[in-house]
């Protein structure tokens, strides 16, 4: 059970680390200035591919509830991101959107009825301050609209989180995938039609840079973000949402030639160290339901 678990983390973590990513590959691949637009190109066509491969469509309430796990974990989510990274200094917009593993402590148990634990609520407050130092520069100016954005789009994160938890379809991860990112992705196309120009013509870059935010930042990192969702506790997930930032300096660092200081150096090892303290503080209720079987089967 410890290894099987051990091995879930990693592959959720595999998630936000790729995600960090994406920050690199919008800048040097694709055009300046149609952030909605590119949140819909990630988005719908992934989903529409997957729909194509799964051949299933949601029925009943499920049409409902896709749409609202669409909207908070994609639109939603998209829309206040872009918000906050147009109106705030990138450290300061990721900082405010680390608060999205406190949310889900609180919305887990109002949601979920899963017990609030210090240790976790410790935990996520030590990530953040690791995120601050490895990222926010005392030069950084403060927008009250971009800070609620920030906290907007943590806070439908977080409530998106807790609920693909609750609602879980029997259906394959890949099924329950592209509902989602279909969803999100018609959400996204109104508006970003309303508010946005038309995209000029596309170089292979653009193209490229497209296809990788689609498939690989979006598909397959969500198909293992929900399957952590599935399997673990939702703090113990939401709190691997640090590594994306932790991924976004140390690629700047390899690969635009940016510096690394020592005081992020120490964010980066408060980071992991609330990583850590978070699977800790998670892992004797993920570890319940295995005991309780273990003592039917002894009473039997």
């Amino acid at each position: 059970m410890i290894m099987t678990r051990h091995a879930d983390v990693l592959l959720t973590a595999l998630a936000p680390m790729i995600w960090g990513s994406t920050y690199l590959v919008t800048t040097e691949f694709l055009p300046d200035g149609y952030p909605l637009t590119v949140a819909m190109l990630r988005a719908l066509p992934a989903g529409l591919l997957l729909m194509l491969l799964v051949r299933r469509l949601p029925r009943g309430w499920w049409i409902a509830r896709i749409f609202v796990l669409g909207a908070l974990n994609f639109s939603i989510f998209w829309w206040c991101l872009f918000v906050a990274a147009y109106r705030l200094p990138g450290g300061v917009a990721a900082t405010v959107a680390a608060f999205q593993p406190l949310m889900v402590i609180f919305f887990a148990r109002m949601a979920l009825g899963t017990p609030v634990r210090a240790a976790a609520i410790f935990a996520a407050l030590i990530g953040v301050a690791g995120v601050a130092m490895l990222i926010l520069t005392p030069a950084a100016t403060l927008d009250m609209i971009g800070i609620i954005a920030g906290l907007g789009g943590a806070a439908a994160m977080a409530a998106g989180t807790v609920l693909t938890r609750r609602w879980q379809p029997a259906e394959s991860l890949l099924t329950f995938t592209s509902w989602q990112m279909t969803a999100g992705g018609l959400l996204l196309m109104p508006v970003a039609l309303a508010m946005e120009p038309a995209l000029p013509p596309l170089s292979t870059e653009n193209v490229l840079g497209l296809v990788y935010l689609g498939l690989i930042g979006g598909a397959i990192t969500y198909v293992l973000f929900f399957r952590g969702i599935a399997r673990l506790e939702p703090s113990a997930v939401s709190t691997l949402g640090f590594l994306s930032p932790v991924t976004a300096v140390m690629l700047g660092w390899l690969v635009l030639d940016q510096t690394f200081t020592l005081w992020q150096q120490m964010g980066l090892v408060a980071v992991f160290a609330g990583i850590w303290l978070a699977q800790r503080a998670a892992r004797p209720a993920a570890q319940q339901p295995s005991e309780r079987q273990a003592s039917s089967v002894s009473a039997d």
